[in-house]
């Protein structure tokens, strides 16, 4: 039977059928946004999987410069020279601001460092001894971080986009494979039950008309019959009526009942 799958719960009637259509049009123009909107968001998780692995591999080349550039300060100063560092410092220099990208309707925090200008708390940091080393791994460790921020960044856009895109493909798949097909299924049932009743009005219809048909053939009959009787009524009637008046016309002089006179 047409329209046996799963189906809504309506009533077979024009307006359940407009408003079914209504809805598997709806239906339709949702699934193409929201396949548009996977193909989109899709695109940039890979862009961003490529800066990531790209990212992490600078990473690894800059940690290991940076390590080998303390790894030569302590050679040269020879003492604690993170303790000199952190009595130097009076405020952060670098900084991280974080702003938003829409991506299909999907904000990305991205986050940007940046130098505060200011007066330099290590000019003096390193002026025994060492300070050309000093001041190459404050460089290296500066791009060391910036590197960081750059990864973290990524990697945060990279998780909120794969739950993104978990959430809309499972919208497209349910809205292709149950809702559609449901809608569609619903559309066929209605379209055979008002196909029923349309030839359930034309049976009715075609048996009232033969109905009439025969009543009023049988009407027409009973008229002939009725007239044809008449007819026949009035045709014996006219011999009698005609000696009648024959008779009354006789009777007009008054010889019927006189004996005939002989002379």
């Amino acid at each position: 039977m047409s329209g046996s799958g799963a189906r809504e719960a309506v009533f077979p009637t024009r307006q359940s059928l407009g408003l079914m259509k209504s809805k598997l049009k709806g239906a339709q123009t949702g699934h193409d946004l929201l396949k548009r909107k996977s193909e989109a968001l899709t695109k940039r998780f890979r862009e961003i999987t490529r800066r990531i692995d790209e990212a992490k591999r600078k990473m690894g080349r800059v940690m290991s410069i940076a390590a080998f550039s303390l790894a030569e300060v302590t050679y040269a100063v020879g003492g604690d020279i993170g303790y000199q560092i952190q009595e130097s410092a009076k405020s952060a220099k670098f900084r991280v601001r974080t702003k938003q990208e829409n991506v299909s309707g999907v904000f990305l925090p991205q986050f940007e460092s940046f130098t505060v200008e200011g007066s330099n708390d290590f000019g003096l940091t390193g002026l025994g001894k060492g300070g050309q080393q000093v001041q190459r791994c404050r460089e290296t460790y500066a791009r060391a971080v910036e590197t960081l921020v750059e990864l973290a960044s990524l990697q945060t856009a990279f998780v909120i986009l794969d739950e993104v895109i978990k959430v809309v493909n499972r919208r497209v798949n349910a809205i292709e494979h149950v809702i559609i097909p449901r809608t569609e299924n619903t559309i066929k049932y209605i379209n055979s039950e008002l196909d029923e009743l349309d030839r359930e009005e034309f049976y009715r219809l075609k048996k009232v008309s033969g109905k009439k048909q025969r009543d009023q053939a049988a009407g027409e009959k009973e008229r002939e019959v009725a007239l044809a009787a008449a007819e026949g009524k009035e045709n014996v009637d006219l011999p009698t009526r005609a000696a009648k008046d024959t008779a009354d016309s006789e009777d007009l002089l008054g010889d019927k009942d006189n004996e005939d006179v002989i002379f």
